[in-house]
């Protein structure tokens, strides 16, 4: 016996079957920060007034929104300085960490900026309770362990890198 011919999907039922596949497919975290590197070459680092590790100026990508308008974005909110997000330099997955989960971090080279472009008293203190210029080796004594090998492999990698808990994946 033949098969009848299917009708068309309306639009309804179109959004209506992919409403429910968006509540069933798992959810990723994505982060987006940024290398912010003054002339001597240092690397900006955010003292962070709710974790005890310091870290890279950046964030969480809102729904709807590219890592690179997320770092952009996040900058200017608690730094108070204009950024324009550059060249991706990695994307990292992230195993769940001390309760966070697995996370997808983007990595981005914000250019050259002056040591007095920060201002502190702009800074958002909710978030921000300092800023400190380091050298990428310094770094690793005050970041978590996968920032400081993510720094290290990526920061003047010649093309961008995929890393998987801040390794190469070989």
């Amino acid at each position: 016996m033949p098969e009848s011919p299917r009708r068309p999907e309306s639009e309804r039922d179109r959004l209506r079957r992919i409403a429910i596949l968006n509540a069933r497919l798992p959810k990723k975290r994505t982060i987006a920060q940024g290398v912010l590197r003054n002339p001597a070459g240092e690397v900006l680092l955010c003292e962070l007034s709710y974790k005890q590790e310091w870290d890279l100026p950046g964030g969480v990508v809102d729904p709807g929104e590219s890592p690179a308008t997320c770092v952009e974005r996040e900058v200017h909110e608690e730094l108070a300085i204009e950024v324009t997000a550059g060249r991706l330099l990695a994307v990292n997955w992230l195993p769940p960490w001390r309760g966070w989960e697995d996370a997808l971090l983007y990595l981005f080279d914000l250019g050259t900026h002056d040591t007095g472009e920060l201002d502190p008293s702009r800074f958002l203190r909710r978030e921000i309770a300092g800023a400190h210029w380091l050298t990428v080796a310094d770094a690793a004594a005050h970041v978590a362990p996968y920032t400081a090998r993510m720094l290290e492999l990526a920061v003047d990698a010649a093309h961008p890198l995929y890393l998987e808990n801040s390794e190469p994946r070989t």
